[in-house]
């Protein structure tokens, strides 16, 4: 879906608290947004063209956060259980110096995704639609992923790091076992799915595997995150770029990059779907 030209400035939302996937940091305090109204399930797939060579394959796009979920702390601060130990529902999700949040960054480029893999014949499936006042949790999140039984599940996020650390990361499920979590099954696929995804975003967009995580890999694996340690299809996180750091903020914020960043994640799904 197309966005806003780079000489319009991305709108601007107040500050949250810095956290991504997972991952809190300090962040001026926000003023709250209005709440948007009750999403009582996820919204209903798109299906794409049906001639393109994704035709069939089923693809989640998780946008990671929402923009209410620093105005329901309590709420996002109950615990679920993520098979290995329990953990937050969610997290507000970071956001620039000037206050273009994370949860805005992804649900952007969640939407270009979604038309790039259409085009090519994926249905596509979102964990939300922006349109609930918080979450949804990460368990949540990851139920949308199995029960649609995708053969691909991406979520997309913005990191929140020091200012010099750069460049993107994809997170991969660890190999878990407890409770609810196993994730034998998709270990393998799931690094697969992220090495194309890396590699794909690199030359779509032309920036760097970070500078601080995976060592110049681009690829991560933790074992802490509910959305993959849940998961029953292959699934990964992308961490697009650093928001705290003013380099990085500048191609975040930018309409034409987050079009070059919804291309590599689309590319890149297309090269696992079609391997």
């Amino acid at each position: 879906m197309s966005g806003p030209e780079d000489n319009e400035p991305p709108k601007v939302l107040p500050l949250p608290s810095r956290q991504t996937a997972g991952k809190p940091g300090p962040a001026p305090s926000p003023s709250p947004p209005a709440s948007s109204p009750a999403a009582t399930s996820a919204p209903s797939p798109s299906k794409g063209n049906v001639s393109g060579p994704l035709a069939g394959k089923v693809v989640v796009v998780d946008p990671g956060h929402n923009p209410g979920n620093f105005r329901h702390t309590s709420e996002i601060n109950e615990l679920v259980d993520i098979g290995t130990n329990r953990k937050e529902c969610d997290t507000t999700g970071t956001a620039t110096n000037d206050g273009y949040t994370e949860a805005e960054f992804t649900f952007d480029v969640s939407q270009r995704l979604r038309a790039l893999l259409e085009k090519q014949g994926a249905t596509v499936k979102f964990t939300h639609a922006n349109d609930r006042p918080f979450g949804p949790c990460v368990d949540e999140r990851a139920r949308v992923g199995n029960k649609a039984g995708a053969a691909a599940v991406v979520s997309v996020h913005a990191d929140g790091s020091a200012v010099g650390n750069r460049g993107f990361h994809v997170i991969l499920p660890a190999l878990v076992k407890g409770g609810a979590a196993d994730t034998a099954k998709i270990v393998g696929p799931s690094r697969d799915l992220g090495e194309r995804i890396a590699g794909k975003f690199v030359r779509a967009t032309g920036s760097a595997p970070s500078n601080y995580v995976g060592g110049g890999t681009g690829l991560d694996v933790r074992k802490d995150l509910g959305g993959l340690n849940l998961s029953t299809v292959p699934k990964v996180f992308i961490e697009c770029g650093n928001m705290r750091d003013p380099k990085d903020a500048a191609l975040l914020k930018s309409s034409s990059w987050r079009e070059k960043a919804a291309q590599g994640i689309a590319d890149g799904i297309g090269s696992y779907l079609l391997r």
